[in-house]
Parts: structure tokens; C-alpha cells; sequence
């Protein structure tokens, strides 16, 4: 009994991290009218495609991985999310799960809307670039790796940061430090977001400091190894 109650303890935490805004359906809520292109077992928006592309040639592991890029009018606390497909994590092995990244379609300035496509192009590919890093941590997780992931992501402040600066590091990892902190300075130096948000980038992912530390490193040692 104990053991099935933690059980679904987990199945919940799990649930409320991975899909917060959506059901247990396979399918999604994206609108019908807008259009997408296929790519290398992707799924992408018209808008974000020349970005996003960019983005998934720092990262040849997910070439044949399923991700679908769709569109949210709004994230609660988030601009992008990516999250492997509830369905998906229990019925397909862990070599063909399928993930998601959810994108915010507009964003919510003071000034009115702001189409996510209309963000500097080298801040958008630091942002996709981010969520393809999170995918990178998901990949050799098993279902219940990803559950026990979810719960404590949940419940910890600790685990998100430890989750964030992860992506973050697999994306500056994969070459693409200019974007993350072309994204990082986007964020932090732009009036229209919200203190709340900048303070959220400033708590749980690198500084555009670590950034630049964490890059020399890197060229560094591609130089001691040239």
C-alpha cells in the first residue's frame, strides 16, 4: 500500500511537471491555420524554422528523434517547454519517444504583443537551443527516471536549478555559448519583461558571466587539442 501511494504520488508530481497545460491526449491544441514544415523528424513552425533548424545542427544526437515544435498563446512562468509526450513515455521505448516543445506564439509586452519569431535571431536560437539541451538531459532517462525527475523538479528548487543550468550546459556544450548568452542578454537587458521573470533567469539558469566562463573553457581546450 505504501508502495503503490508513492507511487501515485509521483505519477502526480510527475503529471503536473510534464504537462501542466495539457491532457493525457497524444495530440495537441495547436491552431489549425498555422503551418508547418517537416524536418528530420521534426515537426516546425514556418516562423521559427530557419531558427530552429540552426539550433538542431548544434546537436546531431537528435537528428532521428521525434519532436514536435507547437505553439501556446501562453506558458505559465516559461516562454518555451519542452516535455517528452505523456503517451508516448509509457507506450514507446526509450529509443523512440517522442517530446515537444511547447512555444509561446506571441509575447505579453506592456506595449502590446510581440510575435516570437520577431526576437533577435541569435537570442530565438539560444532559446530553442536551451529546450533542445533539455531534451539532451531526457534522452537516456528511462519512464521512471523521468517520473522520479518530475516529482523532484516539483518539489525542489534545487532540482530546477540543477535541471536549467544542465540544459544550459549541454547547449554551450554543443558549441552554441553565443546564443544562450545572446538569449540571456535579451532577456536581462529588455525592459518589457517583468522583474519577476528576469529575477527567475537570474535565480535558476547561468549568468551571462558562467556563460562566458564555461565557452573560454570549452575553446580552450578545442585549442589544446588543435
Amino acid at each position: 500500500m505504501k508502495y503503490l501511494v508513492s507511487l501515485l504520488f509521483l505519477f502526480g508530481s510527475f503529471y503536473m511537471f510534464i504537462s501542466p497545460l495539457t491532457s493525457f491526449s497524444q495530440t495537441d491544441d495547436s491552431n489549425v491555420d498555422d503551418e508547418f514544415i517537416e524536418y528530420q523528424n521534426k515537426s516546425i513552425p514556418v516562423e521559427i524554422a530557419e531558427a530552429t533548424i540552426e539550433a538542431l545542427s548544434y546537436f546531431p544526437e537528435l537528428e532521428d528523434v521525434s519532436i514536435d515544435f507547437v505553439y501556446r498563446e501562453k506558458i505559465k512562468g516559461a516562454v518555451m517547454q519542452a516535455q517528452p509526450y505523456l503517451f508516448s513515455l509509457f507506450v514507446n521505448g526509450k529509443n523512440s519517444r517522442r517530446y515537444k516543445i511547447k512555444v509561446t506564439r506571441q509575447l505579453e509586452f506592456a506595449e502590446g504583443y510581440y510575435p516570437i519569431e520577431q526576437v533577435p535571431y541569435d537570442a530565438l536560437v539560444g532559446w530553442i537551443g536551451h529546450e533542445l539541451g533539455h531534451v539532451m538531459d531526457y534522452l537516456n532517462r528511462s519512464s521512471a527516471n523521468m517520473m522520479h525527475f518530475g516529482a523532484r523538479y516539483f518539489l525542489s528548487n534545487k532540482r530546477v536549478i540543477e535541471a536549467e543550468l544542465t540544459a544550459d550546459g549541454y547547449a554551450i556544450g554543443c558549441g552554441m555559448g553565443h546564443h544562450i548568452l545572446a538569449n540571456k542578454n535579451y532577456i536581462l537587458n529588455n525592459e518589457n519583461f517583468e522583474d519577476d521573470y528576469k529575477d527567475k533567469i537570474k535565480n535558476l539558469y547561468m549568468s551571462p558571466d558562467q556563460i562566458l566562463t564555461l565557452q573560454k573553457v570549452l575553446d580552450d581546450k578545442v585549442e589544446r587539442q588543435n
